[in-house]
């Protein structure tokens, strides 16, 4: 897996959460739960979403390495073992 597969399947998920949203124009840097506008509850169903795809174990203590996009394409590639 690379990390533009990565990408795509946490903008899959997010989009599934926020139809909605713009994901397009998201900036990598900004915090998913402002600009997507995800409440608590959004924000665990895709951390779910995320752990049922990849078959990660994604603790709460990590949640932080989720707020924005590039945080979690940073994490979850390191957590499959993508060194690209």
């Amino acid at each position: 897996m690379t990390r533009d597969e990565i990408r795509t399947i946490i903008l899959d998920k997010l989009g599934r959460i926020a139809p909605e949203a713009d994901l397009v124009q998201l900036d990598p840097d900004a915090d998913l739960r402002e600009d997507l506008d995800l409440d608590s509850m959004d924000f665990l169903n895709f951390v779910t979403a995320l752990h049922e795809r990849l078959k990660l174990d994604i603790p709460e203590a990590d949640y932080p390495k989720l707020f924005t996009l590039g945080l979690a394409v940073d994490y979850l590639a390191e957590k499959i073992g993508v060194f690209e």
